[in-house]
């Protein structure tokens, strides 16, 4: 009896981007939402998940190194929690990625960014080599590169709505920087950023983001925001050199607005350049148990920290 080759070929389908997203994507900088997960599923898994990320036993940044830390505390869980790991991975994600930066494709850093009910509004931002806290640079793209920043694909773990702080976007601000990330800000974590045209109070985590202006007098254009209303479940997926922001929690509703962004450049890019530790928001951490994850194709930059796994051995 005769085996057909194609008995032993699996066949999936490919959520890669149409061409008429691919062109939408690049007109303003930001694609979706995207459905994932159903929201009774994101809200089941995310209750199980947030009692284990209370564990941080096995993380990569250990907590007598987070002293005095804020968002860097979220940083990374992926390399220690199995449902993160598996997230950031999904097909759903990596496909449409890959249309956008091609097939080679490493995942280098997680993070969470909650929103607890009377929370300011983010301050509008763009990142490039994402020296902007640290000063130090963390990605460089090789040097035929015309541009750099990264693939942010931010999902919504809960309701997100302009009442508990969704993002904002500017579109087709994602070209061109407004802020110089040579310059260094100063971490002061009960500052006020600034207050919008609104009336908004808006904050950067401790920084104030208006020090790195290339042009000290230049307002973000805030009347051609739009505001990304997501379910839970839902992602959507920018370039980091758009403009973004997110509206303050009104504290309508007692619950966190939980998002999860998984930043990804080609695997040329040099991650973490010369340096061994992050030393940012009031903390400092070490990058001995740091690495970059392969999502797809080849490794093309041997200078990079790679893991094939997590802490607790589950494989990526």
């Amino acid at each position: 009896m005769t085996t057909e080759a194609t008995e032993n070929t699996e066949t999936r389908t490919s959520f890669a981007l149409s061409p008429e997203e691919i062109e939408q994507f690049h007109r303003q900088g930001f694609i979706g939402p995207f459905t994932l997960y159903t929201p009774e599923e994101m809200k089941a898994q995310w209750r199980k998940t947030r009692l284990q990320l209370l564990d941080r036993s096995d993380a990569v940044y250990p907590d007598d190194a987070l002293a005095g830390a804020t968002n860097i505390s979220n940083y990374d869980r992926h390399l220690d929690n199995d449902f993160l790991a598996s997230h950031i991975g999904r097909p759903e994600i990596v496909d449409r990625v890959n249309s956008i930066l091609g097939p080679d494709v490493i995942c280098w850093r997680t993070e969470f960014f909650p929103k607890h009910p009377g929370d300011e509004g983010t301050d509008w931002h763009q990142a490039d080599t994402f020296a902007n806290a640290s000063g130090t640079p963390q990605i460089l793209w090789p040097d035929n590169s015309d541009f750099g920043g990264t693939i942010t694909v931010w999902s919504a773990f809960t309701e997100a709505a302009v009442e508990n702080g969704c993002l904002q976007f500017i579109p087709g601000t994602h070209e061109s920087m407004n802020y110089d990330e040579t310059k260094r800000m100063h971490y002061d974590p009960n500052s006020i950023n600034s207050v919008d045209k609104d009336g908004i109070r808006r904050g950067f985590f401790g920084y104030d983001y208006r020090q790195l202006q290339k042009d000290p007098n230049w307002t973000p254009d805030e009347d051609q925001a739009v505001s990304q209303v997501m379910r839970p479940g839902q992602f959507i997926i920018f370039w980091s050199t758009l403009m973004h922001a997110s509206h303050p929690h009104e504290g309508k509703t007692n619950e966190m607005r939980m998002g999860f962004a998984s930043r990804y450049v080609p695997s040329t890019v040099t991650v973490y350049p010369d340096s061994d530790h992050i030393e940012e928001y009031g903390g400092r951490i070490s990058l001995d148990r740091y690495g970059s994850v392969l999502v797809s194709g080849e490794n093309k930059n041997a200078d990079n920290r790679m893991v094939t796994e997590t802490t607790r051995g589950k494989k990526f």
